[in-house]
């Protein structure tokens, strides 16, 4: 197993799902109801700034009125929102977290990313889920209840259709394509898969079919066992290849609050945050997805700040 590609062995790399792009009731911040294209692009510059590992962008198309009052309807296209910000950055790598690759033709999808790798001088890594709105899958046209299958399918076309052939073939149950060029290809001669979700579904198929594992939801203490399921599952499937191995953290503040940051978040100095933190390495992780708490983008980015110098070297 592996951190993500140009990230230093034996460091703790990380990374962070943009604010305002997402706005679940879940997570959202409420100066996030304000927040536009402008603030992205200074939270992304912040992160550039401060090493770290990637940006990521999530994925819904629409969302029923039934869940709107606890997901809400603002979920930005992750490809549009990641070429805005490709051009401002330098270094930070760009993540889908996650595509529903399996709403679409995987030839529609490997178009859309292989263009942003390409653009972006290959810092895509793109993360993959099988999604979870009933009527998003109806809306499109997709069936639901094989969404697993799908994705499986949708992956392995991927494979081909993100590979470096100008003419990708692939010949599956849901999915036929031979003889039809795209370019440009990916900058990258191997695009990243990472799977998505932590049901038993989806580490097998984390284990089996990706290039890393970005958890949904698993406490600190269930990811060792789940790291050690992984490990059993890709020796069985005789995958040799490493993994990179994730995990979401619980939320930061870098400092003393003097608000409400609630009970779950930890907070303290650069070496308390990194002490907390460093337990994720010794499970087994490489990669940790950190949010932080705020109340403004000034703070979100001066938080940012503080985590790349004070705590990250200190992941190492």
């Amino acid at each position: 197993m592996q951190v993500p590609p140009g990230e230093p062995e034996g460091r703790l790399a990380y990374g962070m799902q943009l604010p305002v792009q997402s706005q679940s009731t879940l997570y959202a911040e409420a100066w996030e109801a304000d927040a536009g294209p402008d603030d992205l692009v200074e939270i992304a510059r912040a992160a550039d700034a401060s090493g770290f590992a990637y940006l990521a962008s999530c994925d819904h198309v629409a969302v029923p009125r039934r869940l709107a009052a606890a997901m809400s309807t603002v979920w930005y296209d992750p490809v549009a929102t990641l070429a805005f910000l490709a051009p401002v950055t330098e270094r930070v790598r760009l993540l889908s977290h996650v595509a529903v690759v399996g709403l679409r033709h995987p030839l529609a999808t490997a178009k859309q990313y292989a263009t942003l790798d390409h653009l972006s001088g290959g810092r895509l890594i793109l993360g993959v889920g099988a999604g979870h709105v009933q009527e998003e899958f109806e809306a499109l046209g997709v069936d639901f209840e094989r969404r697993g299958a799908v994705l499986d399918e949708c992956i392995d076309a991927l494979r081909a259709a993100l590979g470096p052939e100008e003419f990708p073939s692939h010949h599956g149950k849901l999915y036929d394509f031979e003889g039809l060029g795209q370019l440009p290809r990916p900058a990258q001669e191997h695009v990243p898969v990472w799977v998505g979700g932590s049901s038993p579904a989806a580490v097998r198929r984390a284990a089996v079919r990706g290039d890393g594992w970005l958890p949904q939801g698993d406490p600190r203490e269930r990811l060792p066992e789940q790291i050690a399921l992984l490990g059993r599952l890709r020796e069985s499937a005789g995958v040799a290849a490493p993994l990179t191995v994730g995990a979401i953290t619980e939320p930061l503040y870098v400092g003393r609050p003097s608000w409400a940051v609630g009970r779950r978040t930890v907070s303290g100095s650069a070496e308390e945050i990194a002490e907390s933190l460093r337990a994720y390495a010794a499970m087994g992780v490489h990669q940790i997805q950190v949010r932080f708490r705020s109340r403004s983008r000034a703070e979100l980015t001066d938080q940012i700040a503080a985590f790349g110098s004070g705590v990250g070297p200190l992941l190492g």
